[in-house]
């Protein structure tokens, strides 16, 4: 039996596999050039995948651990980002968690009375 999309999803390395999928995501993009509704249709597909994924298992796999979500998003400042998130907003978040680990946390003060 050959590895492939159709292979038991033990049998196969994740990333070699997201890897072979994104190609032929690329290749089938290629053959619709000039069906600006197909491609259309296709952004809409992997953007719903992409919500999906973000909101759902990925969300889910972050580290609970401010210095390791801080390493995270460290790396994901270094190799790109997060998508749609341009490296500024991403480089701005750092600092203010790091600054925010920093400071001593204070005590929330009464509301003044009216």
């Amino acid at each position: 039996m050959t590895e492939g999309f159709n292979a038991p999803a033990e049998a196969r390395d994740p990333l070699q596999a997201a890897g072979g999928l994104v190609q032929e995501l690329h290749q089938l993009a290629e053959g619709l050039e000039g069906q600006p509704e197909a491609l259309l249709n296709l952004l809409r597909e992997l953007e719903t995948l992409h919500r999906s994924i973000q909101d759902g298992a990925f969300r889910r796999s972050l580290p609970e651990d401010r210095r390791q979500l801080f390493a995270l998003l460290r790396d994901m400042e270094r190799n790109g980002g997060w998508p749609y998130i341009p490296r500024l907003q991403l480089r701005t978040f750092m600092d203010l968690l790091q600054r925010d680990d920093q400071q001593p946390v204070l005590q929330q003060e009464p509301p003044l009375a009216a």
